[in-house]
């Protein structure tokens, strides 16, 4: 009898003959490997300070919020660590989510639909893609970092709503949007910008209130800008701040909020506390950016090819998908965790390892995993 899954089969074989097959690798509590693939940008996903405030949370709550944000997944920490965010960032309210994708669905479809455009960056985080895919609005694509493509694309645009859709900081190569110029277009031509600061709070702006306030918009009425809790802030979840209206709107609009159960009480305290480190150590963002931009020169001056980092992402180009697999697998296996990006994952086609900098990366760290990034390096890597 034919198996109405064996198509999965004849599509796994294909990705295994191009070298797509993705792998779980386990994180082990004991390792001693030295993690350069996460997101854990300032270290404080194990700070005692954090994770003390984790644990009292579960004792006090249970180990979920038990429902929805609407219903019952809504405690005491959730409605302080929105009052903080928006705070700390200077919007006007805040609202978490689940995760950051589910913060980017609901922002993009409740604030588009259809009768509405949508511009996007081409470089644009899958879930903000899924997010405009669903939304029902006209969808146009840009070139990355196109501002006068934006421009043009919003003046000729058929409809009376529209949002320009961006990442801040890019996750793979780790550049920054051109943020000024996208909302003076966004304003000449009567359209919202909506910013997934992502890779921005926490590393960017004064204090780390991420890229949105480093290009002076905080506050603007016109501007929406999404965060995870899961990088700099090194919990889960995820957010939207902007306007009190935008806000409410979301509550009462944002289906990835409204039938999605609550963050749980564990993580929203510790993203909360790991804020109040930040405020109380506003070095760190600076200390992480100094590790980024130490590696990016190190290794170019090793022959590598490598992206200039805006924040924490550094980005080593590969030739070919098997080299830069190879290359990660090599690296891992002499202690160093790296990332590893090849197409389909990546917009320009191009594989890379993916590096991201710690605060708390000591230069004994360092040193270690320049070593081995170039040892293990291809024959013929790209020059730059």
């Amino acid at each position: 009898m034919t198996s109405v899954f064996d198509w999965l089969d004849t599509r796994a074989d294909e990705r295994r003959r191009a070298g797509l097959a993705r792998r779980l690798h386990p994180r082990r509590v004991d390792s001693d490997l030295l993690d350069l693939a996460g997101n854990d940008y300032l270290g404080l996903s194990r700070d005692k300070r954090v994770t003390g405030a984790s644990a009292a949370a579960t004792l006090r709550w249970g180990a979920g919020s038990t429902g929805s944000r609407l219903v019952t997944g809504t405690t005491e920490a959730h409605i302080e660590l929105e009052h903080e965010l928006a705070k700390f960032c200077g919007a006007q309210a805040a609202l978490v989510f689940s995760s950051g994708f589910t913060a980017n669905l609901g922002a993009v479809t409740a604030l588009s639909g259809k009768g509405s455009a949508i511009v996007t960056d081409a470089y644009l985080h899958a879930s903000l893609i899924d997010g405009c895919r669903l939304s029902g609005a006209d969808v146009a694509v840009m070139k990355h970092g196109d501002v006068a493509a934006v421009t043009h694309a919003l003046k000729t645009r058929r409809t009376e709503r529209a949002l320009m859709v961006t990442d801040s900081v890019f996750s793979v190569d780790g550049d920054l949007a051109p943020l000024r110029e996208l909302h003076e277009a966004c304003r000449a031509n009567g359209a919202a910008l909506v910013v997934d600061d992502a890779h921005g709070l926490g590393v960017l702006g004064e204090g780390g209130r991420g890229a949105v306030a480093e290009a002076g918009l905080i506050g603007e009425p016109d501007v929406v800008t999404t965060v995870t809790l899961s990088k700099a802030l090194g919990a889960q979840g995820g957010a939207v701040l902007g306007p009190r209206r935008v806000i409410k709107h979301l509550v009462d609009s944002a289906r990835s909020f409204i039938f999605d159960t609550g963050l749980a009480p564990s993580s929203t305290t510790a993203a909360l506390a790991a804020l109040n480190v930040l405020k109380e150590e506003p070095a760190l963002p600076e200390k992480v950016r100094e590790v980024a931009l130490t590696f990016s020169s190190r290794l170019r001056e090793a022959g590598l090819r490598v992206t200039d980092p805006a924040a924490a992402v550094v980005s080593v180009l590969a030739p070919t998908p098997e080299q830069a697999v190879q290359w990660a697998d090599d690296c891992r296996a002499s202690g160093v965790w790296v990332g590893c990006f090849r197409p389909p994952s990546v917009p320009d086609g191009v594989s890379r390892l993916r590096l991201t900098a710690r605060a708390d990366l000591s230069d004994s760290d360092i040193e270690r995993a320049i070593e081995v990034i170039v040892k293990h390096a291809p024959s013929a890597p790209p020059r730059t």
